[in-house]
């Protein structure tokens, strides 16, 4: 790895505060593109717009979707930025290189009775079987994102007030409340999360692996699909599908766009008007069946 992308990937880290799943994304697209410009024999700093194009056409070729590609040509944008800014090149390449359009994708979701079926799938007393549950509800309670579910710690939790504190986005701090399904799943499971791996625990963390390490994103992921398998439903979820049916549902229940906004920790309310698209469709499927003249 260059040393220039070691500087930047440093900055985004220290100075940008952006987290380790941003970092380690931005370093396999910056690689990525590296290979792509070594395999021309072009430097990093000889590279125009029309090097950085190509390197578009070659993802397409290979079938990448377009937001991938839209999301590596951000970091390549980015890092060239950067580099402008240490005085290491005069211009940005990819300032001149237009984004790709992105396809119109309506986020993935599950209607209330097929959350309600999903979460009530029966489990034993098992510490294991009991944070699974956990996870799962806690996932639909919050919205949270993975990453900041398996971030929780036991002093982020407020059972009196039924809040939590997470740690989101580029570290930004916000507080969510959760419901009391998700109250009694969580209670349930902390009595007995001292029975992981015969208490040799990490004291912090609250969702645990088997060896008694906090949870990973890909265990969150395995949770999902072992449920997925157990249950009714007829096509596959992921664990983001329960933070988009957690947006939906509020939506479809009238809660205020910019509420759904803080709990979600999105930036933009751009990125949660997403969800007025899918609500939009279930209204005017609701309007084409009941009204009389339509």
């Amino acid at each position: 790895m260059i040393k220039e992308l070691t500087h930047f990937l440093e900055f985004l880290q220290y100075e940008k505060n952006a987290s380790s799943h941003t970092v380690s994304g931005y370093r396999r697209d910056m690689e990525q593109y590296f290979t792509f410009i070594q395999s021309k024999k072009v430097k990093y700093h000889q590279a125009d717009n029309i090097i950085i194009r190509s390197f578009l056409a070659h993802l397409y070729k290979n079938n990448l979707k377009k937001s991938t590609a839209a999301r590596k040509l951000a970091a390549i944008r980015s890092f060239y930025q950067y580099c402008v800014q240490k005085g290491w090149i005069d211009e940005n390449p990819a300032k001149v290189v237009n984004t790709p359009k992105q396809e119109k994708s309506v986020p993935s979701f599950l209607s209330e009775e097929e959350m309600k079926a999903f979460l009530d799938l029966p489990v034993s007393d098992k510490p294991l079987e009991l944070r699974d549950r956990a996870v799962l509800e806690l996932l639909y309670a919050t919205g949270l994102r993975v990453s900041e579910l398996i971030g929780i710690d036991l002093s982020d939790i407020n059972f009196e007030e039924r809040l939590l504190r997470v740690l989101g986005k580029g570290k930004k701090e916000r507080i969510v409340p959760f419901g009391t399904q998700a109250e009694k799943k969580l209670r349930k499971y902390l009595r007995k999360r001292f029975l992981i791996h015969k208490g040799d625990i990490d004291k912090k963390a609250v969702f645990l692996n088997y060896r008694g390490e906090r949870l990973s994103t890909r265990s969150v992921q395995r949770i999902v699909d072992e449920y997925f398998k157990k249950s009714a439903l007829k096509r596959k979820i992921s664990p983001h599908s329960l933070r988009h049916s957690f947006a939906s549902h509020l939506l479809g229940r009238g809660a205020d766009l910019r509420v759904i906004q803080e709990l979600l920790g999105h930036e933009s309310l751009a990125t949660t008007q997403k969800y007025t698209h899918l609500n939009l469709k279930r209204l005017l499927e609701v309007y084409k069946k009941s009204h009389p003249r339509s």
